[in-house]
């Protein structure tokens, strides 16, 4: 790479630029991508401590048989506004809008996002679209209809349904602004001499993304108007009564959730790709099949929607064709764990905090994908469909997944973020206990679902009584591990060493090749790629 980016003596970082504003305006009105993606960061975590609570109320409600903390309609509630939280304002916008807004740019050599305002819009949109999910737990008390508003039940509650949905509406077009916002920036603003595949594997990650977002997205918003046409105006799409169907409900749902699933994952799995060559002092191993494999998970995903429905009543043909779509979609995901394990395999490794992470990652991501084959075939996901083994499969790719590689992405960019260093003693204790509360936690689950117990009820057996101890045990030991990890970060952002070093880690791309944290306009001369650089093959 050729460029005059190494002097920067009285260089102005993102941090300590104004623009002439005071207090908070200088942030809720700048249009600097890095700021914009902290701005998502600080929203995300005042969201992600009330879905950890409800989550925890939950778990402490199934800590024995009978009503312990709450009754059969706060639970439903709980369990819905605490999916409604975790999946629309928390994993679905997660890694692409607070790192991507943040390294995009800066690892593709530009000096903003393609649309710098509207970038700034679209976080507008995401805090309104908070607001409406506060607004809807006043009224007639908070919606119980699970996060997936499964018609006819989500138009026929007398709960304050409608704000939650138009909530989860409103934030579809934030993650629609973005996902465009990113397509353009990659496809018109990248470095000079930064072909296709000299690109990082975290950009293309967010293109495959983008593309979801952008194209499935709209899915779910023209699902959620009829939802609101049902309660507003009596039409009919779903109610059975009035010739409706409420199997297409399901199809129109999905169709958009199984994708988002990817818009989760993917970004996740792009992040995972930076840490583990720059921590095994290698070149990634398979650079274009892991590019290849993005691509082809981010479409083959939008044909295997139906796996979630084997229960509902579908033909046996359309059955053994999602079935078999949904074994395709897991080979390009084993494609990227395979490379991942063959970049660390004789590399000189380094085991700091965030690669420690990523391993647990593919860890946990491993049982969360196998879980997954063992609910795409059709006879077993017969016995274990509604059971609490879907539930644990779920948080292994989603919580586990995106949670894990977000922590890991966290501890990466920390110091190029902030200009200082966490304290690596308190960060790896957080990492140990927040990683066994989290196996605690779920791994019961899987127990729990072979032998029968249904999700999202309040009460249980006796005999799941045992299992219910252990998995409750286990979320204490993972907030607890998260207030760690949290109060470090926060600490350290504040008051830890700073460092002015620019590649502590010993990365190779361009964000480490830049000040520390990074100048306003990322570059004082747009870099040029020249052809020995990003040489992966």
């Amino acid at each position: 790479m050729s460029s005059n980016n190494t002097n920067h003596t009285g260089y102005k970082s993102y941090l300590e630029e104004d623009g002439g504003r005071k207090g908070i305006f200088k942030w809720i009105l700048s249009t600097d991508h890095k700021r914009i993606g902290l701005l998502y960061l600080y929203a995300m975590m005042g969201w992600f401590i009330v879905g950890v609570v409800l989550g925890l109320l939950m778990k402490l409600e199934l800590i024995a048989p009978g009503k312990t903390i709450m009754g059969p309609q706060a639970y439903n509630a709980t369990f819905t506004v605490h999916g409604v939280i975790m999946i629309f304002l928390i994993v679905i916008p997660g890694l692409p809008a607070v790192f991507g807004n943040f390294m995009l740019p800066i690892q593709i050599g530009a000096k903003d996002v393609a649309f710098p305002r509207l970038n700034l819009f679209s976080w507008y949109i995401y805090v309104l679209g908070g607001i409406l999910v506060i607004i809807s737990l006043f009224g007639n008390g908070p919606p119980d209809t699970g996060w997936t508003f499964y018609a006819p039940y989500s138009f026929k509650t007398g709960t304050n349904m409608l704000p939650a949905a138009l909530g989860a509406f409103v934030l579809g077009f934030s993650s629609i602004l973005t996902g465009l916002n990113f397509i353009v920036t990659i496809h018109r603003m990248r470095a000079p001499g930064m072909t296709w595949f000299k690109m990082p594997l975290f950009p293309w990650s967010l293109y495959g993304t983008a593309w979801i977002q952008l194209l499935a997205t709209p899915v779910i918003g023209i699902t959620l108007l009829m939802v609101a046409g049902e309660r507003i105006l009596g039409i009919g799409f779903f109610d059975p009564a009035k010739g409706g169907d409420p199997l297409l409900y399901q199809h129109l749902f999905w169709i958009y959730s199984h994708p988002a699933v990817y818009i989760m994952i993917l970004p996740a799995m792009g992040a995972i790709s930076e840490i583990i060559p720059t921590f095994s002092k290698k070149t990634i191993f398979g650079y274009k099949a892991i590019v290849i494999s993005t691509l082809a998970i981010a479409f083959v995903g939008y044909f295997v929607w139906g796996h979630h429905m084997y229960t509902s009543g579908m033909s046996g043909a359309a059955l053994w064709a999602f079935s078999l779509l949904t074994f395709i979609v897991a080979i390009p995901s084993a494609i990227k764990v395979f490379n991942w394990i063959s970049t660390m395999h004789q590399g000189s490794i380094s085991t700091e905090i965030p690669f420690l992470w990523a391993a647990s990652f593919i860890f946990i991501f491993m049982i969360g994908g196998l879980t997954g084959l063992v609910l795409g075939s059709l006879a077993v996901d017969v016995h274990l469909h509604d059971t609490a083994f879907v539930v644990a499969h779920f948080h292994f790719i989603v919580f586990g997944g995106v949670g894990f590689a977000f922590f890991g992405a966290m501890h990466y960019w920390f110091p190029k973020i902030f200009g200082r260093m966490f304290d690596k003693s308190w960060a790896k204790t957080g990492w140990i206990t927040f990683s066994i509360g989290f196996v605690t936690l779920y791994g019961p689950m899987f127990y729990l679902g072979i032998m029968g117990m249904p999700r999202r009820y309040f009460d249980y057996l006796d005999e799941f009584h045992g299992p219910n101890i252990i998995s409750t045990m286990g979320a204490l030991v993972m907030i607890a591990g998260f207030l760690i990890i949290l109060i470090n970060l926060i600490k350290s952002a504040r008051h830890g060493e700073k460092t002015t070093e620019m590649n502590p880690w010993g990365g190779t791309n361009l964000e480490w090749q830049i000040p520390t944290p990074p100048p306003l306009e990322n570059f004082d001369e747009i870099p040029v790629i020249d052809k020995a650089t990003y040489k992966y093959d």
